[in-house]
């Protein structure tokens, strides 16, 4: 096995660090920072709930994977052809936001940003599988350290720093800055390495769309890893989906939580997930799927102290920052585990169905939240968070079955 040091100076973590950048770039773009560019424009509220719905794509991207997984551009082979395709498309859909007119024609608007995001979901699945494909068994952890690091600055830059630009320049020099910082992607792309062994695409259409099903549901315990993907991070998800109306009523001004999710808690992301990459050199992808599950469990500790507690700052500061960190060290490990178990020919299709189902978490996890802390209140409820992850470090039990020789 590698040291780390030598792991960190791996070429190919530094393009799946900047690809990361160029994923997580176009989000905000669609979402909150156009939000804040129609509301000072004076479109009506109910246009801009209606703008949501423009995110769409990202949540069918495995409709069309099986197409990338199939087909190969004429440059850059299978993986980076499609990213370079879909990188360019984003740039060039990102400028033309910049020219469109929110208040005047927001229908016009809604459909550049469904392109944007449909663009955006499209380089997603091409990174995604990229990363897969090209990272060493010992790489993947720092790999999925580095892209989210990567991930959550571009969403600063397109969040944060878009929105204080926009108080001394125009909304469309804001977004034409973001369309030339798509830049930083599409000179990764040229430069990243293409995978030591790069296995053929599948032959035909029918076999790219059934096969990376088929496949899986043949190996021994496929039903368990599904249930893993969807139990590993419920925990976390339901500690945190309702943290605003929590820290809300302590008593918290909203420019408490502004300043603390946006800075300690995302520097708490980047950090705990670096250091859960780091760690995992040594640890491997089983055993940092134990720690670190348990970790993530037991920092909601920290929002039952501050439930306790009542409007104490540091403590505030303190519980946020530790269930980021720990978040983040689970994240490392789990993004490295679903890539550990593509099967190289189908990863696009494969690492799509796997991340749709972690979205059901999303959903299922945050639902009954409310109805569980008007029932028990907020300390019983973040006792009932920590319970949660029992499931899914139960089902790690069964890892061992889980029939791919890389996952081991």
């Amino acid at each position: 096995m590698r040291s780390l040091l030598a792991v960190l100076k791996s070429r190919r973590l530094l393009a799946v660090t900047l690809l990361g950048f160029s994923s997580g770039l176009p989000l905000a773009l669609t979402g909150a920072t156009l939000q804040a560019w129609m509301k000072t424009e004076g479109v009506d509220l109910t246009v801009i709930g209606l703008f949501s719905l423009v995110g769409m794509p990202y949540g069918f991207k495995f409709v069309w994977a099986p197409l990338m997984d199939r087909f190969v551009p004429p440059l850059f082979g299978r993986r980076r052809g499609w990213i370079l395709l879909m990188q360019l498309a984003l740039a060039v859909s990102i400028a033309a936001l910049a020219f469109s007119q929110p208040a005047k024609a927001p229908a016009a608007t809604a459909f550049i940003a469904v392109l944007a995001c449909f663009f955006s979901a499209s380089q997603d699945i091409a990174i995604d599988a990229y990363r897969s494909d090209v990272l060493e068994k010992d790489e993947l952890g720092p790999g999925a350290a580095f892209s989210t690091g990567g991930y959550r600055m571009a969403m600063l830059v397109s969040g944060s720093v878009a929105l204080i630009m926009a108080d001394h320049v125009s909304w469309p020099v804001v977004y034409c800055t973001m369309a030339a910082a798509m830049g930083v992607g599409i000179a990764a792309t040229f430069f990243a390495p293409e995978p030591r062994v790069a296995p053929a695409p599948p032959r035909s259409l029918q076999e790219a769309v059934a096969h990376p099903f088929s496949e899986f549901f043949k190996r021994t315990g496929s039903l368990e890893m599904l249930a893993f993907i969807l139990l590993y991070k419920v925990d976390v998800v339901m500690a945190t989906a309702l943290m605003t109306p929590f820290i809300l009523e302590l008593g918290f001004s909203k420019t408490d939580i502004g300043a603390v999710s946006k800075s300690v808690g995302m520097i708490a992301t980047i950090v705990g997930a670096l250091a859960g990459g780091a760690l995992m050199v040594r640890l491997g992808v089983k055993r940092s799927l134990w720690t670190f599950g348990l970790f993530q469990g037991v920092s909601t500790i920290a929002f039952m102290l501050l439930a306790h507690v009542g409007h104490h700052y540091p403590t505030m500061v303190v519980s946020i920052a530790a269930e980021n960190f720990c978040s983040g060290m689970g994240t490392a490990a789990f993004q490295a585990f679903l890539m550990n178990i593509c099967d190289k020919r189908f990863t696009a299709t494969q690492y799509a169905l796997f991340s749709s189902m972690f979205a059901l978490t999303r959903t299922i996890g945050a639902a009954p939240t409310g109805f569980i802390v008007k029932a028990l209140g907020w300390q019983a409820f973040f006792l009932v968070c920590i319970v949660a992850m029992i499931p899914g470090l139960l089902l790690l039990t069964r890892y061992d079955r889980w029939t791919r020789p890389e996952i081991a």
